[in-house]
């Protein structure tokens, strides 16, 4: 019984506060809040892309060391901090989600066989759609032997 009067006393309370904040809100006198709200429209025209690239050293991208990380952003026009975004996003238009294709060698790439791995990495948001990628090169040499540019930071 306690309970229940304690909280009648508080609904009450925040009873009067909503009326008194209603009546007090410039420009909304007699509207709710939802009411004064402004509508819930789109934004913009265009399927979300903006990614955070990374390359860290070692085989696993969350216990090696990261050392370089670009953010990139692709719609509604190139931007964000990589060196080339114009050039990425358009690689990234051409292959899509498929980055493996922009993570394979160059036709005359010749590296040495030490194993020292760098691992690439690609998390955010592809046309509207959640986009994580690693991929994990033999060297710094595998890496710089791409033939796009999205790694190359």
């Amino acid at each position: 019984m306690r309970s229940i009067a304690r909280s009648l006393g508080l609904g009450s309370a925040a009873m009067a506060l909503t009326a008194l904040t209603a009546l007090a809100w410039p420009g909304t006198a007699g509207a709710t809040p939802s009411a004064a709200a402004a509508p819930a429209t789109t934004a913009s025209l265009y399927t979300p892309s903006a990614l955070v690239l990374g390359v860290t050293a070692g085989d696993d991208a969350r216990r090696g060391t990261v050392l370089r990380a670009v953010t990139l952003v692709c719609a509604p026009a190139p931007g964000g901090t990589h060196p080339d975004p114009v050039g990425a996003c358009a690689e990234l238009r051409e292959h899509g989600a498929r980055l493996d294709a922009l993570t394979a060698p160059a036709a005359d790439t010749a590296c040495t066989r030490e194993w020292n791995p760098m691992t690439v990495t690609a998390d955010g948001v592809w046309d509207g759609r959640r986009l994580s990628y690693a991929h994990t090169f033999g060297n710094a040499c595998g890496l710089r032997s791409t033939a796009g540019v999205l790694f190359d930071f």
